[in-house]
């Protein structure tokens, strides 16, 4: 994040963990990849970001623009899983059927 004269840091894009710091709606903590800060008015110290919110794996699942605190934003670095890597284990006692 970078300074801007009066109001909130400017937030760069990036990978971040959202929690109750970043803003009261993230009583559940959540992992976002910041595309972009957001050019509207808002109160001093927060701001509009467009997000896309990721998944275990840091696959993005859903665009939404969010309003939170840049202070409360906490930088992460999620290194991604390749997809062969994601299938489950195999459940135990489950017979294979050969024919």
């Amino acid at each position: 994040m970078t300074g801007r004269e009066g109001g909130a840091p400017r937030v760069r894009p990036g990978v971040y963990l959202l929690a109750r710091e970043a803003s009261p709606q993230f009583h559940q903590p959540i992992l976002v990849r910041v595309i972009r800060h957001l050019e509207r008015a808002t109160y001093d110290g927060w701001a509009w970001v467009d997000v896309y919110q990721l998944d275990r794996h840091g696959d993005a699942t859903q665009r939404r623009a969010l309003f939170l605190r840049p202070a409360g934003m906490r930088p992460v670095n999620v290194p991604p899983v390749p997809y062969a890597e994601r299938r489950s284990r195999p459940r135990s006692g489950v017979a294979s059927v050969t024919g």
